[in-house]
């Protein structure tokens, strides 16, 4: 057995695949002079090289039924392949994996096919090869791979290709391209005794529903008997799909008592359409029928049809959450061929209607919608600017961590390279407002890179200082607005929220004296005033007084100005307090000293 799975998987035999274990060193070739043999056989002997074989595999007769199905498996098999030379090898192999197919073991045939693959790239252009493989992948329900191997064009008309890429579509959801299969496949069809043939008829069966054509299901189903649970289900289906939905009814029934777990949920489902067709079961309580059903049955053309039909009734009922959640699921996790594209269109309007702030969607519902149905928002630019416009909006109503989350998001799984940059400054300038320095830190260290411009690089250090300075690491924070062209205003900015008035004298710039103040200059100059006062420096607020009184004159803040730059203790204590209270918001470092401000 193992010289035997050595001569499958070898590329090349080191030795006689049927050699005995113990062979004697040969004798010297003394007439040339050669040495004599050292090495043990079997051990550092010359890799052998296996012929092409594509060719002849190509001039062989075509698989056109199941009667190609065919090759020595078993212990004969094995001996077989364990006799093999390299001139047959890979002929053996062939009609190994061949004998596989006919006994239904695909995954064994996919090996055995893989092997002699990788000893010859060209059995992928030759269309019996294709064709082998393309059946293995079926027996293993990779249907999709399948499809793709049996879409040669020398199958395009092959009846045994046409019978096997019709299973895989129908099971695959893709109805009407499997029913565009039956014609070509018939002839391979009925050439298969009955139980072999019935996997097919019931395939086609099948998709023939599916595909709204359920009067040839019907007579295709009458080669089974009127017993079988499987055909009972189709039957049913069909003839609620025809106008029979108590005949129908009562086959399903039938079905489903004398049918295992998996037919019992088909029956089901079929029960349910049949009770929304009869409009004797409500929308609401098919509605919570299906969800029973999928809670106890997942996966395959059940769970799909079951998301249908759960879709539709969600439309129907103006269900947004429930429309979004059962469309979802359908792309997640199903293959819905051509109906994808506009399913998703669908979805992806139905959640942009409901982000608009005149939905009538709360605000905080609005955003667990997108966030449980992000990936159903439309790519590029009209994503992201969904996604930004939901996130103003929560900013706005100050939810400023569920806008973090909502960027972190649009951060980390859609923006790329460059466009990183201004996003990673909002999203840290969020956590910072959210309470949450250490992931602002994070939003702006995760994503550093060296092709940020000057402007950008100086962006994200302004937020990065503010984080380190609310995490109480004052130092890194003045330390990394090292360099900064408003780097004292910032430093000033979070020494006056400290109330650290000797390093804010010291940092704050005062603007000229001449022309009119704006407001962050007012603002600079009355700090500075509460300062000095503070400090007791009394010598320096007079030459303030003296150095402003001019500029402050007719401006809303004058009689802040002359409040706090009088002598300390000739201020009446309430007058203090309207004068402070009358001291401009904007502040001198900008946007910059706003974030401060806001998340003290």
């Amino acid at each position: 057995m193992r010289t035997a799975l050595i001569a499958l998987l070898a590329g090349a035999a080191t030795a006689t695949p049927h050699a005995a274990p113990h062979v004697a060193a040969p004798v010297a070739d003394t007439a040339h002079g050669a040495a004599p043999a050292t090495e043990t056989p079997g051990t550092n002997a010359p890799t052998a090289v296996l012929p092409p074989f594509a060719a002849e595999l190509a001039q062989m007769p075509m698989i056109t039924g199941a009667t190609g199905w065919h090759g020595q498996i078993g212990e004969a098999g094995w001996a077989l392949l364990a006799a093999s030379r390299p001139d047959n090898r890979q002929l053996r192999r062939w009609n190994y994996a061949l004998g596989l197919i006919g006994e239904g073991r695909g995954a064994e045939a996919l090996g055995v096919l893989e092997v002699m693959q990788s000893n010859d790239r060209d059995l992928g252009l030759v269309a019996p090869f294709l064709l082998a493989r393309g059946v293995a992948l079926i027996l293993v329900e990779r249907d999709e791979e399948a499809v793709s191997a049996l879409s040669a064009d020398e199958l395009a008309t092959n009846p045994e290709a046409c019978a096997w890429r019709m299973r895989a579509l129908a099971r695959a959801g893709a109805a009407q391209d499997a029913v565009r299969q039956v014609n070509c496949a018939l002839p391979a069809i009925n050439g298969r005794a009955p139980a072999a043939r019935a996997p097919f008829v019931l395939a086609a069966a099948g998709a023939a529903i599916d595909a709204g054509q359920p009067a040839p299901a019907l007579a295709w189903l009458k080669l089974f008997g009127d017993q079988d649970a499987q055909a009972n289900v189709l039957r049913g289906r069909a003839m609620v799909a025809t106008g029979d939905p108590q005949g129908g009814k009562l086959r399903l029934e039938r079905a489903a008592l004398s049918g295992g777990d998996e037919i019992k949920a088909q029956a089901k489902l079929g029960t349910i359409e049949a009770g929304l067709a009869t409009h004797s079961l409500a929308p609401a309580e098919a509605l919570k029928q299906l969800e029973a059903l999928r809670f106890g049955w997942r996966g395959g053309t059940i769970e799909q049809r079951v998301l249908e039909i759960q879709l539709r009734l969600a439309n129907e009922a103006h269900d947004l959450r429930s429309q979004l959640r059962a469309g979802a699921a359908l792309i997640r996790y199903f293959k819905v061929g051509a109906k994808a594209a506009p399913m998703l269109a669908e979805l992806q309007a139905a959640l942009a209607a409901a982000l608009t702030p005149d939905s009538g969607v709360p605000l905080p519902e609005a955003a667990g919608l997108y966030w449980d149905y992000r990936e159903l928002a439309p790519a590029g630019a009209e994503g992201d600017a969904m996604v930004l416009r939901l996130a103003g909006r929560l900013q706005d109503a100050s939810l400023y961590a569920r806008a973090a989350e909502l960027l972190q998001y649009q951060l980390t799984a859609r923006a790329q390279d460059v466009a990183q940059g201004p996003l990673s400054v909002k999203v840290a300038s969020l956590h910072i407002l959210a309470g949450r320095p250490d992931r602002a830190l994070d939003a702006i260290r995760n994503t550093e890179q060296p092709s940020y411009s000057e402007a950008m690089r100086q962006d994200r250090k302004r937020v990065e200082a503010v984080a380190l300075h609310r995490l109480g690491k004052v130092d890194a924070a003045m330390a990394a607005l090292e360099g900064l062209p408003d780097a004292h205003a910032i430093r000033a900015e979070m020494r006056w929220q400290v109330k650290d008035w000797g390093s804010f004298v010291t940092e704050n710039a005062l603007p000229a004296p001449k022309g009119s103040l704006s407001e962050p200059a007012q603002a600079a100059v009355l700090r500075q005033a509460v300062a000095f006062a503070m400090l007791g420096r009394e010598d320096q607020l007079d030459a303030l007084r003296t150095r402003y009184t001019a500029a402050f004159k007719g401006l809303p803040s004058a009689q802040a100005f002359d409040v706090l730059t009088r002598k300390v203790g000739t201020i009446d204590p309430a007058a203090i307090g309207a004068a402070m209270t009358a001291i401009p918001q904007a502040s001198p470092a900008g946007a910059t000293g706003d974030l401060i401000d806001a998340s003290s």
